[in-house]
């Protein structure tokens, strides 16, 4: 498994790629109100996307169980989709949905990558507690990360807490390195297995990882449809997700997805 560390320099351009990603996204949730499309949310990401210069990441992106490319800039999940929703004008945000925002760019040849989940409207306590008990698990993987550590011990505290709030962890869809290709060694889990025991991640200064836990209301189990690109939760129950791009640096980690 080869792991790209990257330099100072580097690290300072991914930062300038992430800003565009925290840009973006904090309009989209400046905007995500009952009413508006999730059509909408996607062509405000390209008009300030193409501003700031960069290039979307996900747009075009192929998969072998789809027959189209990825049609949007945003991924745009709601309630039981966990990733990879379709945006479209003929899909409007209601009062109690939460939505899942996934968004990257690259900028100079440098990606940044980062979701957050919106809650639209007025939610109820069970969605709300849903979504912060996810958010705490990337505050975890944000808080622990350092070089010298292993992403084993940091993946099992953020299973934990999730499982002991009666949650579950996806395990069907992991974090990645990230840098020059969004997609870069290593695979980044959010939970524990003997894969991850048997090839650990020993962390160290320069590796930039795209952390992403997302996190059911029910059974960790997930299906695709049809359109082979949005994933859904099997039970329906209700999914969140957070992510940032974060640097290991010298005595921890340094977030780049933030203004």
């Amino acid at each position: 498994m080869a792991i790209t560390l990257r330099s100072r320099r580097e690290i300072e351009l991914m930062r300038k790629a992430g800003e565009v990603v925290a840009d973006v996204l904090l309009k989209l949730q400046e905007v995500a109100k009952p009413g508006i499309t999730t059509g909408r949310l996607d062509n405000i990401a390209l008009q300030m996307t193409v501003q700031a210069g960069a290039e979307p990441l996900f747009k075009g992106v192929r998969s072998p169980y789809a027959r189209i490319p990825f049609p949007a800039c945003i991924c745009a999940s709601i309630n039981e989709q966990v990733v990879h929703g379709i945006p479209s004008e003929a899909v409007t945000l209601k009062n109690g949905d939460i939505l899942s925002i996934d968004f990257g760019v690259r900028l100079d040849g440098y990606c940044g990558d980062a979701a957050v989940t919106v809650a639209v409207g007025e939610i109820s306590k069970d969605k709300r507690r849903l979504m912060d008990v996810t958010k705490h698990l990337l505050d975890i993987a944000i808080a622990r990360a350092k070089p010298g550590i292993k992403w084993s011990r940091i993946a099992a505290e953020m299973q934990n807490y999730a499982e002991s709030a009666g949650f579950s962890v996806v395990k069907d869809f992991v974090g990645h390195g990230i840098g020059k290709n969004m997609h870069e060694e290593p695979r980044v889990p959010n939970f524990v297995s003997d894969e991850l025991l048997n090839c650990d991640i020993v962390l160290a200064e320069g590796m930039i990882l795209a952390v992403e836990p997302m996190v059911n209301a029910g059974t960790s189990d997930v299906q695709t449809l049809k359109d082979g690109w949005v994933v859904v939760t099997k039970d329906k129950k209700c999914s969140a997700h957070f992510e940032h791009t974060i640097a290991i640096v010298k005595n921890g980690c340094e977030v780049l997805t933030v203004k």
